[in-house]
């Protein structure tokens, strides 16, 4: 069965739930560990291809920040979460308090490497607890990898890690500011989940959605 034919706007607004509530705890790890009131919404949730969800990153050869862990416990699966070059900079200059960073200085900069480590810790964390919460079901991350690369060189190497056996991703849009900035100054990225395919089932039935609602 293609279970991913049976998702409704039902299960998507469920997922966003989950999202919101995810990114309520992630800006309040976040605000504690930069000090500064940090707001984070998720205006979109959608099931995409992963050609749509490499697009949805600036396209496969688009330089991204990429953070990447396996899932393990009663619904396996991956996730991604890939920010913007440009965003991923202005945060390790928040962090550590350095707007002269530069990112092409990421590899040899063991503070950056632990600004984004940490980045990528808190946001998995906050949504797999909520998704854990909301359906009741024993779920934790791996050591997350990190990478600056292009999309698809990042994608690729989870694909591989998933051995192929998927074919959708679900697309939590993550928006993240300073209370006192201005919306445009906005840090938006994309947090990709990638349920093993029979995790779908487990997943939705656990939040007592059944695949004809």
């Amino acid at each position: 069965m293609n279970y991913m034919n049976t998702i409704s706007s039902v299960h998507l607004d469920i997922l966003k739930e989950i999202g919101n509530i995810g990114a309520g705890h992630a800006a309040t790890a976040l605000s504690t560990l930069l000090d500064k009131k940090i707001d984070m919404t998720v205006p979109d949730v959608k099931i995409v291809t992963f050609d749509e969800m490499m697009d949805m990153a600036g396209g496969p050869e688009n330089i991204v920040a990429g953070v990447f862990l396996r899932i393990e416990g009663e619904a396996p699966g991956s996730m991604f979460f890939l920010l913007p070059i440009e965003q991923a900079t202005a945060f390790i200059q928040d962090m550590l308090d350095d707007q002269h960073f530069d990112m092409q200085e990421w590899q040899t900069n063991e503070l950056a490497l632990s600004a984004l480590q940490e980045l990528g810790n808190i946001l998995s964390g906050s949504y797999l607890s909520s998704l854990s919460d909301f359906t009741k079901l024993s779920l934790y991350p791996s050591v997350p990898a990190l990478s600056i690369d292009m999309v698809g060189a990042i994608v690729s190497f989870g694909l591989v890690e998933l051995s192929q056996v998927s074919d959708y991703a679900i697309v939590i849009d993550t928006a993240f500011n300073e209370e006192k900035k201005m919306e445009k100054q906005e840090v938006r990225g994309h947090f990709f989940l990638l349920p093993d395919p029979d995790s779908f089932s487990i997943i939705f039935q656990a939040l007592g959605v059944s695949d004809h609602d």
